[in-house]
């Protein structure tokens, strides 16, 4: 019995040591909006009050512009991951973009809510906010799925639909980053609370392109200082576990509006055969597909994912080229 004790007791020293090791060479404590506001909220970034919340939120290009484009980021991410299309765009067309609830600097919900008709709310109380009547609405992954319920529960606001590789049928993921894994464990989470390993950030990252060998140093120390946000982990624990079975994704057959599909042929999180559905069950809905992106396209490629938006945006009435 002794000698079972010691054994014990040494493999929960030397756990305790492990678990030491992991958060010494691992920490990352939350940081406030101030200390992040200044290197990833300059100009044209602004803060403004929309469903009991103050959001990060940038809005460029022509005010006269009569429907503006809205693009929603995905599970992690933020605004930021729309720059390449916003640059391009902006020229042309207002392009409103922000941090949803729980991600970027936008920062956690005062009431803990982190499910899709919550995200739906602060898209329509972003575009009252902003006195926009009727907009084109875009998303990828999670906020694929916002912007296609969006369309589907308040038609009025929504002139046309663009899903990047979006969410909206039962997950069926052929491969899923660590840390989303690691989120969902209670007791690992809590760790994560404070530590922040760089190596799952990278993982996360390179799971989600096409050719991982495309992510940039620029991206992971967004990615770490941007989730370093204060609540922004504790946020997408929450996320998770307030995941429910949903059915309105029976519903999507009854869009009509004009919609573009684009989907990175080598998405491992939302594969492709996704893609072929929306484009089945969108009527006259058209689909692009690049062979060799992967989840995020409007990342991994920004110059080859836009050329269709600009096309679709193009035939808009009134908006034609000469």
């Amino acid at each position: 019995m002794a000698t079972a004790a010691i054994i014990i007791a040494g493999f929960f020293a030397l756990l305790a040591l492990a678990i030491g090791i992991f958060v010494a060479a691992n920490w990352a404590p939350e940081r406030t909006l101030a200390q992040l506001q200044g290197r990833w909220a300059p100009p044209p970034s602004v803060f403004v009050d929309a469903d009991g919340m103050r959001v990060h939120l940038r809005d460029e290009g022509p005010r006269e512009d009569p429907a503006p484009l809205v693009l929603l980021h995905g599970t992690g991410s933020s605004l930021h991951a729309w720059d390449g299309w916003a640059d391009t765009l902006k020229d042309k067309r207002r392009v409103i973009r922000f941090d949803l609830p729980g991600f970027g600097l936008t920062g956690p919900s005062p009431h803990s809510i982190y499910d899709l008709d919550n995200d739906v709310r602060m898209v329509v109380a972003i575009l009252d906010r902003l006195g926009v009547e009727r907009c084109i609405v875009g998303g990828n992954s999670l906020g694929g799925a916002v912007a296609w319920r969006t369309a589907l529960l308040h038609p009025s606001r929504v002139q046309k639909l663009i899903l990047v590789d979006a969410v909206g049928y039962p997950d069926h993921p052929l491969s899923v980053p660590i840390g989303f894994r690691l989120a969902r464990m209670p007791v690992v989470s809590w760790l994560l609370k404070n530590t922040l390993p760089r190596s799952l950030v990278v993982q996360g990252l390179r799971n989600t392109f096409g050719d991982p060998a495309k992510v940039t140093r620029e991206m992971v120390e967004r990615a770490v200082e941007i989730n370093q946000r204060k609540g922004n982990r504790t946020a997408l624990k929450e996320r998770f576990r307030q995941r429910r079975p949903d059915a309105l994704y029976q519903r999507i057959g009854e869009l009509t509006l004009p919609t573009l599909i684009l989907w990175g042929g080598r998405d491992r999180l939302i594969p492709p055969d996704d893609a072929r559905r929306f484009q089945r069950e969108i009527a006259g809905s058209e689909l692009v597909l690049f062979d060799d992106l992967g989840h995020a396209p409007e990342e991994e490629d920004p110059a080859g994912s836009v050329e269709p938006v600009k096309r679709f945006l193009e035939a808009d009435a009134g908006l034609q080229k000469p």
